[in-house]
């Protein structure tokens, strides 16, 4: 009786111990470090990771992403990530110059949220070249595209969890394609044959174009980069000949140039989004994304109303 006692509590000791192992290597397990360098890649990554990543942002949230300067602490902080989104086609150059600087060019796995999407070049340049417009995220189609090539490459770093975020990412791109049904609703009927519009920069290329809708005329030749008064005198000529009734302007970065076409043209002014500035939350993509559409709805109703 007492050796099968003693059997029994070794038995015993060893479950407790193999138990307390697998509850200690579950507690260690490694889980990914996802470094992103824009708002909308927060969102997304979020979506996708849930409460099996964290998400390490690479700038501080009330930086300006366009001509961003690096920092010392973002040297610090890119080391602590093993993987890093990235736009890549313009939008983040600064996080390459992060990466160099830092010495993680090679040793950080990069996710070009951008492979697979098809890109456009800036429209309505005056110039006449054809520069690759970063923008992509500004859209429906193109940020769900970027949403399951994120849902990948992380799946294929995280293979346990590969499943979880490849079904994350369909229901959060089926919340987006939801944004453009919401969309279609509103401007049913309308006459998008009057609509004809002129934008601050080139940031809103990619959701007109998926909208069906022509960009006549950009104003700032580079974003932040505010044109020449000649250059300034051609495009307002430009837009009177073209007959332009709508001009989009960036909605949380004022400027007085703006202002000089509307009153130089007449035409109606209404702000968008460019989901780089304020806080990383999951939600900004989605909410500043509607707010966008229904902005762009009520400037096609305007428009084919004549208003």
């Amino acid at each position: 009786m007492r050796f099968r006692t003693r059997t029994f509590l070794k038995a015993l000791v060893a479950s407790a111990a193999l138990a307390l192992a697998g509850g200690t290597h579950a507690a260690d397990a490694k889980r990914l470090k996802v470094g992103i360098t824009l708002h909308p890649y927060y969102s997304f990554v979020a979506h996708i990771v849930g409460d099996r990543a964290d998400i390490v942002p690479l700038i501080a949230a009330d930086a300006n992403p366009h001509g961003y300067a690096p920092q010392p602490a973002d040297m610090i902080r890119i080391t602590s990530m093993d993987v890093l989104v990235v736009n890549g086609i313009g939008h983040d150059t600064w996080a390459f110059e992060i990466l160099d600087a830092s010495g993680m060019r090679d040793k950080l796995k990069l996710i070009y949220a951008n492979d697979g999407v098809s890109l456009i070049p800036v429209a309505g340049d005056p110039s006449g070249a054809k520069v690759v417009n970063p923008h992509t995220f500004i859209s429906t189609t193109a940020a769900i595209q970027q949403v399951y090539t994120i849902a990948r490459a992380l799946g294929e770093l995280d293979p346990d969890n590969a499943g979880f975020f490849r079904d994350n990412a369909r229901r959060y791109a089926l919340t987006i394609r939801k944004l453009r049904a919401e969309f279609d609703a509103k401007i049913a009927g309308a006459d998008l044959s009057k609509f004809r519009c002129a934008t601050m920069h080139s940031g809103y290329d990619y959701i007109l174009q998926e909208l069906g809708l022509q960009v006549t005329a950009v104003i700032e030749p580079r974003h932040g980069v505010e044109p020449t008064a000649r250059q300034l005198a051609e495009t307002i000529d430009r837009i009177k000949a073209a007959d332009v009734n709508v001009l989009f302007a960036e909605k949380y970065f004022a400027s007085k140039l703006s202002d000089t076409i509307k009153d130089a043209t007449g035409v109606r002014m209404y702000s968008i989004s460019h989901i780089s500035s304020g806080g990383y939350t999951p939600e900004k993509f989605v909410d500043e994304m509607r707010e966008n559409l229904a902005t762009l709805a009520e400037a096609i109703v305007d428009s084919a109303k004549g208003a």
